[in-house]
């Protein structure tokens, strides 16, 4: 699991790549968005791999984390708007909504390979 979540968010990571972008007659700086999403997920990465010599707390840490991580996310899609914002609110909803589940151990793959189409999205509206 811990090389997935490490994949995942290291394909965020390529987001600061972008130059600049429009979004709805403004121009944004997406590398100054790609960066603080990479921060976000991060932070959100450093505290699963924190919780990994803690088995029995996993679950409750990636929840949480995923919480914080979906409060930043939705709070930075607040400043901006158009395709942008739509794209960090869809990976603020992905956030919000990962949980491990043991009745269902695909779950928590299926959201990290998930996380390579909101890198498109956000890479998309930025171009």
């Amino acid at each position: 699991m811990r090389t997935k979540i490490g994949f995942g968010f290291a394909t965020l990571a390529l987001i600061g790549a972008t130059a600049a972008c429009g979004a709805v007659g403004q121009a944004v700086d997406c590398n100054a968005v790609g960066n603080e999403v990479t921060q976000i997920m991060t932070t959100y990465s450093n505290s699963l791999t924190g919780a990994m010599s803690k088995p029995e707390e996993i679950a409750a840490t990636m929840e949480k984390s995923g919480q914080e991580a979906a409060g930043k996310l939705k709070a930075l899609a607040a400043k901006h708007d158009g395709d942008l914002a739509a794209a960090v609110n869809d990976l603020a909803g992905a956030m919000e909504s990962m949980k491990v589940d043991a009745a269902n151990p695909t779950a928590m793959t299926d959201g990290m390979t998930k996380m390579q189409s909101f890198q498109t999205k956000i890479v998309s509206a930025c171009s």
